[in-house]
């Protein structure tokens, strides 16, 4: 159908392209059906296309600044987080610094317990060993004068009385301790 109004239009012109031709009514028609597309456009579709353009505008500018604003509260939480995490690295080697300290004390103390409890089995060791010296020496003594009153006895053929056996016990237990000492 194109082709078939270009022909005629091309007949009446003489064989020319009417496209090309020169024609000042063609000319008149052309600016009047562009003044009135511009118009119908400036009335009705460019108030919408620079509304929505503004719109579109006004959407990035908001969605530039809430980017810029979500930027500077992620460094904020950085900065917060980093602050946190060395304030626990800092909480942290404080704990250990006093779990170190509690156990170097704990370490002391019972060293020092070990120490004060072998010192108590020392002393009593001493002590129990003290009581068995002088029971050895009092059963000792004991047996030496029971040994001498036999031997007086012997000697003497004859039972003494308990008076002379006395003196006999305490002589002979100063002979004892002249040779203890």
């Amino acid at each position: 159908m194109n082709f078939l109004l270009i022909a005629i239009f091309a007949e009446s012109s003489g064989g020319k392209n009417p496209l090309t031709a020169v024609t000042p009514g063609l000319y008149i028609w052309t600016i009047i059906t562009f003044l009135l597309l511009f118009y119908v456009l400036a009335k009705f579709a460019w108030k919408p296309l620079l509304s929505m353009l503004e719109e579109r505008e006004s959407l990035i500018k908001r969605s530039l600044s809430d980017a810029e604003t979500a930027r500077e509260e992620l460094q904020k939480i950085n900065l917060e987080s980093e602050a946190i995490i060395t304030k626990a690295r800092t909480e942290a080697q404080s704990i250990l610094s006093d779990g170190k300290a509690a156990a170097e004390k704990i370490k002391d103390d019972t060293v020092a317990k070990a120490k004060e409890e072998a010192s108590k089995i020392r002393e009593e060791a001493k002590q129990q060993i003290k009581a068995e010296k002088d029971r050895a020496i009092s059963d000792i003594k004991k047996e030496v004068v029971d040994l001498s009153l036999n031997v007086a006895e012997k000697l003497i053929k004859k039972n003494i009385s308990e008076k002379d056996n006395a003196s006999l016990i305490e002589e002979s237990l100063e002979k004892i301790k002249q040779y203890e000492a």
